[in-house]
């Protein structure tokens, strides 16, 4: 059991007695299940009770699962089951508070069984074949827009309905809200076609009827989702997902087909057919087939096909009804050389049964890229990195940090005389990644500081003297950059390697998780366990001058007003998240960048107080944040006057976010002969390139590494490079 446990934490100090205690807790339960009643223990019950264990054992910081603790998890599960308050009467949620709101954290203990999941679920059904009859009577009549009325249609801002007639009044309000949208937008459609248009040009009756006929088009596509594929599985998995991200956001719980999907999207590697999936008017479309995939060696998949059903080998068809795009991956994809069967509609009509063996797919295209920015005679070097990636399956699969490094030698074979990392919306990924990414710029030295709930915390270090790059540095981060991006973007900061563009702050994810599969005979090495898997966070991010991550993010060093900065969603924006705080600093010592950020920083600051751009973007998305109140006029003069204000707002910021001289923007040479054999990913990079030279914050990057170049000492020589990749 200790070897297993010192493979799942990754020899951190998690105390080998928490897995101990889980595991003898498991037994416990197993013993005590036929004790309580003469009913066997039920696979609900044994996920739920093994999370609460875990929870307990091994969280970061866990909160008592006390009568306090359930009514969170009450609150928060009958929000998540219905967010716009239209299914759940108030008696209903009475009904299931007397009997359950107290009662959760005992169901997770195992001294009651699991009930309130499905009690509130069965409700729940019940109510969506109301809402059905509700909804359709509702569209089966034309709506009149000249009345003077308002839909407010912000859950959090709305109490249950007491009654089935306030019901059927929220359902009415949110349809009309629908309608009126695109209503609204067959009218504009209309005026611009001038009559040469036969499918808009219509009578204002026509318009309306076809605008309530698309809203019943996707209401009725959600409610074949709510009766085909919304099961007790997935009304499980919500109600243990309340549990865990009550103890903070980033705790997690995984059925084994969700780990499987997180590990492929992890890795940017899995086994499938290759071909590219589109939700369109209720069914799942092929858009693209990738080429050398079993899905182009066939010569039987067609783009635009529509898959009906997908069975595993000899299997029973699963039928698509009510799947997403993200539910038919998961039951396309699986192991390598296994089979799998689609059952496609063709464009004329005609069905067929097709067989393919699942292979490897890579998805190249989501890895570390790079480009040279050929600017006022310097050429500065850019490298996108959309995540910090990584196979953890396979020893030789593909790693972000090696392929940064790869993209840096390039880059330095281009001599270019800056680099520029875009860590913009990089959501994180792999710790060890990132800690020997930040090492390809500094000297040996600590990088990041980890600690748990009870120990002191550990230092993750780069122990390699020698340094790749060693010239001028900038780093580009959003508000969704998080986790690894943060690490990466605060040791810079710290060391004065570089310096931080972009917004005011990123995310603001400081946590450290680890996959734990729910499987006690083989000691939870398991990740992929057949229970599910519990992403548990253990730790804490700290950056080596103490403070933590965690809640306040990063703060850059030069600000760029951008169009996210006044939405809610950062991690300080969530109740449940962990807090802010500090410990001791680490030793290091900071490099010497050559420049005065002081003075940088008063550059940047004049550049943009000559550009009304930048003012003219902050002020538009401070507009249109505080437009975006979900409180509707159902008038149509006052809407469409609304509408073209937002509009005209939206317009002006695309404008403003997009270069008006494009800057020379250039590939590697050599980057463009790995697509060469296909057309799309081709397309797609050369469309990539043409985006960068628009990008104003790109711009931007680059002129402050400029300015770095032109303070920076005369180099010294590099010292020996790190090994080549």
């Amino acid at each position: 059991m200790s070897e297993a446990l010192k493979y799942i934490f990754n020899m951190k100090r998690l105390p080998i007695v928490i897995m101990m205690v889980v595991a003898g807790s498991f037994l416990a339960f197993k013993t005590m299940g036929t004790s309580r009643s003469n009913k066997p223990v039920t696979k609900y019950e044994e996920i739920l009770r093994l999370v609460g264990e875990m929870l307990k054992a091994g969280h970061f910081s866990p909160q008592k699962m006390d009568d306090q603790f359930s009514k969170k998890v009450f609150a928060k599960y009958i929000k998540q089951m219905d967010e716009e308050k239209t299914f759940y009467l108030s008696s209903d949620i009475d009904e299931l508070k007397k009997k359950y709101e107290t009662r959760i954290d005992d169901e997770i203990k195992g001294t009651a069984p699991v009930e309130f999941f499905q009690a509130a679920g069965n409700i729940f059904n019940t109510r969506m074949e109301q809402a059905a009859v509700i909804y359709q009577e509702i569209l089966s009549k034309p709506f009149d827009f000249n009345v003077d009325e308002e839909a407010n249609l912000d859950g959090d801002k709305l109490t249950a309905p007491n009654n089935e007639a306030a019901l059927k009044e929220r359902w009415r309000k949110k349809l009309k809200y629908m309608t009126l949208d695109r209503y609204s937008d067959l009218l504009d459609a209309r005026e611009k076609s001038n009559g040469k248009d036969s499918a808009v040009n219509k009578s204002d009756e026509a318009l309306e009827k076809d605008a309530r006929d698309k809203v019943k088009k996707i209401i009725d596509r959600t409610f074949e989702r709510y009766r085909f594929k919304f099961n007790d599985d997935d009304k499980f998995s919500l109600f243990v997902n309340s549990v865990t991200t009550t103890m903070d956001p980033h705790t997690e719980f995984f059925p084994p087909v969700d780990k499987r999907y997180f590990d492929e999207e992890m890795s940017g590697t899995f086994f499938g057919i290759g071909a590219s999936l589109q939700y369109d008017d209720g069914n799942i479309k092929i858009t693209s087939i990738i080429t050398g995939s079993p899905a182009y060696k066939s010569g039987e998949l067609k783009v635009g096909d529509i898959i009906q059903k997908v069975a595993q080998g000899k299997g029973e068809p699963v039928d698509l009804v009510g799947f997403t795009v993200q539910d038919a991956v998961k039951v396309i994809r699986g192991k390598q050389g296994t089979e799998v069967r689609l059952t496609v509609k063709r464009q004329d009509g005609s069905i067929k049964t097709i067989t393919l063996i699942r292979d490897k797919i890579v998805q190249d295209e989501t890895y570390a890229r790079s480009a040279v920015v050929n600017e006022n005679g310097k050429k500065i070097g850019y490298i996108f990195l959309p995540e910090f990636y990584a196979d953890f399956e396979h020893s030789n699969g593909p790693r972000s940090y090696i392929d940064v490094a790869k993209e840096v030698e390039k880059l330095k074979e281009q001599k270019v005389e800056g680099i520029v990392i875009d860590l913009r919306n990089n959501g994180g990924g792999s710790l060890y990644d990132v800690v020997q990414m930040v090492g390809l710029f500094i000297e040996e030295g600590p990088v990041v500081q980890v600690k748990d709930r009870d120990g002191a915390p550990s230092v993750l270090k780069d122990k390699e003297k020698s340094v790749l790059y060693s010239g001028p540095l900038a780093v580009m981060v959003n508000e969704l950059s998080a986790s690894a991006s943060e690490i990466f973007a605060a040791a810079i900061q710290d060391y004065n390697r570089g310096i931080i563009i972009g917004s005011t702050s990123t995310y603001g994810k400081g946590t450290v998780q680890r996959n734990i599969g729910l499987d006690p005979d083989n000691g939870y090495s398991n990740s992929n366990a057949d229970l599910g898997t519990l992403k548990l966070t253990l730790q804490k991010f700290y950056r080596i001058n103490g403070g933590a991550t965690q809640l306040k993010g990063v703060a850059s060093d030069i600000v760029l007003p951008d169009n996210l900065e006044y939405l809610k969603i950062r991690e300080k924006d969530d109740p449940d998240a962990l807090p802010w705080d500090e410990i001791k600093k680490a030793k290091y010592n900071a490099w010497n960048p050559g420049y005065d950020l002081k003075l940088v920083q008063q550059m940047s600051n004049e550049r943009l107080a000559n550009d009304q751009t930048f003012k003219l973007i902050k002020d538009a998305s401070e507009w249109l944040s505080k437009e975006n109140n979900k409180q509707y006029s159902l008038q149509l003069a006052k809407y469409r006057k609304e509408q073209q204000n937002i509009r005209a707002t939206v317009k002006q910021l695309e404008t403003l976010l997009k270069l008006k001289d494009t800057n020379n923007v250039a590939s590697i040479p050599g980057d463009l002969d790995k697509w060469e054999n296909d057309k799309a990913k081709t397309d797609r990079f050369n469309q990539w390139l043409k985006s960068l030279g628009k990008d104003i914050y790109l711009d931007q990057a680059v002129k402050v590494v400029e300015d770095m170049i032109k303070q920076q000492n005369p180099p010294k020589a590099e010292q020996t490079d790190k090994k080549a990749f």
